[in-house]
């Protein structure tokens, strides 16, 4: 019997959640056997703010951002500023989930590094969709954008303020792909003609190299506030 492309689509996505993290509401901050197995580890345990630092300091926020709960928390206008991972990467698989406060803006970035002197990178946008002013601008600037730059596929929801979400951004090659809460909303080829079109309308298109592939660090972006993540866990391919 023949399979729908729907079907078919919803039975690779149901897959990839069977051998990806786990589902929402599941023990916050901890692995699997089978994540273990397939060969994730966490980012951010949940009590301890060890890996992370601001952005050019070598040392994590002393206000604004607060492990609370479980979660890594930007406070509303706590002005903390942006923090980045120790490390740095090129290939990967990040997963995590976050919620916003009414009308917050936050992020999280990949394709950081230290050598621009603003935190630029590619933004898996986080917002409120329906208060926050900038979100009223397109679906460039709404959750889960490549952001200015991409924006989801038509009718990307994500849950309402005060729940958490699951996203996703998987790195392989050029290729690029985000997700929300099991679906797969974006994807592009780094340095595609496609992705040099949309660079060139953007705020970034001054920016040398943006919009192809570099080595670089995950941010979690403070804009505002109002934000939380937990359950950071990464996968990256052996040698990486």
């Amino acid at each position: 019997m023949r399979l729908t492309f729907l079907r078919l689509a919803s039975l690779i996505a149901l897959t990839l959640a069977a051998v990806g993290p786990a589902a929402l509401g599941a023990p916050a901050n901890q692995l699997t056997e089978a994540e273990k197995t397939a060969g994730w580890r966490l980012l951010f345990d949940g009590q301890h703010s060890t890996g992370w630092r601001n952005f050019r300091r070598p040392s994590f926020p002393t206000k604004g951002w607060a492990i609370k709960d479980g979660c890594l928390c930007c406070a509303l206008r706590g002005g903390g500023g942006d923090i980045i991972t120790d490390e740095q990467f090129g290939d990967f698989e990040l997963a995590f989930e976050w919620k916003v406060a009414p009308g917050a803006n936050s992020g999280v970035k990949y394709f950081i590094t230290e050598q621009r002197a603003s935190a630029i990178g590619h933004e898996y946008q986080i917002i409120d969709d329906i208060a926050n002013e900038d979100a009223k601008a397109g679906p460039l600037h709404q959750t889960a954008s490549f952001y200015d730059v991409l924006p989801p596929i038509p009718g990307t929801r994500c849950r309402p303020v005060g729940e958490f979400n699951q996203s996703r951004i998987l790195v392989r090659g050029n290729h690029v792909e985000h997700w929300l809460n099991g679906i797969k909303v974006l994807e592009y080829e780094l340095g595609s003609d496609a992705v040099k079109a949309a660079v060139a309308k953007s705020k970034f298109k001054d920016v040398a190299g943006f919009g192809t592939k570099i080595h670089g660090h995950f941010l979690l972006q403070e804009h505002g506030g109002g934000v939380w993540f937990r359950n950071l866990k990464l996968r990256v391919p052996a040698g990486e």
